[in-house]
């Protein structure tokens, strides 16, 4: 709680020192990075410790994207579009919209998503590839000091699924492109503007499957063209690499162990391969 207060404290700060009046502020999200709504001023504030370079390529990307016309949440216009360090963290400042309801529909989060995709393949930016993702996966399984209570049958068992999986997909020699990374519908912002994606630090290049793995099966019946053998492999993984992760030390995912077990356990299972909305609603209507 300490960090937390000295991070919105940074915030604003940041907000002060630019005439942007911030009096109180609303945390939004809490994970890797703080999410802030200031008020008055109305300023949504991404908050992380620096060192997470990230942070500078999320808002050069999101100038980029937005001048190519992608649905993508902007930053704030009253503020110059770069990383401003404050008490050894890196705040980001980004317009705020109030949720609408209902939330965006499948044929809309469609639409949009090819939006962001169509955009994307006009953007040359340096980004990793999708199976460094894998590789972050991979060593956290690996090693036992990041995952201490993954047993050892599941951890030969999950390092195996991780490489057969990075195989099979690089085999395909599908067509690659610059990629969300995570467009889940918990990245998907609904608007008076339509629908826009946000969280741009989980950029990657890769098959348009690998993002719409991560989306709801109802978004990827209205998507063109999907590959779905390759969407399946890339579901999949998907499950995998989230199996990985809510292992890992430390992870403060909500449901986090429940929902590395239930991943083990469909991988396992095997096919059909359900959406991570899927297992979600599933976990918590248990």
């Amino acid at each position: 709680m300490t960090d937390v207060r000295r991070a919105i404290a940074a915030a604003m700060s940041v907000a002060a020192s630019l005439d942007l009046p911030a009096n109180d502020a609303t945390v939004l999200h809490n994970s890797n990075k703080l999410t802030l709504r200031l008020t008055p001023c109305d300023v949504l504030a991404r908050v992380a410790p620096v060192g997470q370079e990230v942070a500078q390529f999320e808002v050069e990307l999101a100038q980029r994207l937005a001048e190519v016309g992608c649905p993508v949440r902007p930053l704030e216009p009253r503020a110059d579009p770069r990383v401003y360090a404050r008490d050894g963290f890196a705040v980001t400042l980004w317009t705020y919209y109030e949720p609408v309801t209902p939330p965006t529909s499948p044929v809309d989060y469609a639409k949009a998503l090819e939006r962001l995709h169509a955009g994307m393949r006009e953007v040359d930016v340096p980004s990793p590839r999708f199976t460094d993702r894998i590789a972050e996966a991979a060593e956290v399984v690996a090693n036992p000091d990041r995952s201490p209570e993954l047993s050892d049958a599941d951890r030969v068992f999950l390092s195996g699924r991780l490489a057969s999986l990075r195989r099979a997909i690089d085999e395909r020699d599908a067509m690659e492109q610059l990629l969300h990374g995570e467009p889940h519908p918990g990245n998907v912002l609904s608007t008076k503007n339509g629908p826009m994606f946000i969280d741009l630090e989980t950029c990657c290049r890769g098959p348009v499957e690998f993002d719409l793995a991560h989306a709801p099966e109802a978004v990827c019946a209205h998507y063109p063209g999907v590959d779905q053998e390759l969407l399946d492999a890339c579901r999949q993984l998907v499950i995998a690499m989230v199996a990985a992760w809510r292992w890992e030390l430390g992870d403060q995912f909500p449901q986090g162990r429940r929902f590395g077990e239930e991943c083990l356990r469909l991988l396992r299972a095997g096919p059909p391969w359900p959406t991570l909305d899927t297992v979600t609603r599933q976990l918590d209507g248990s």
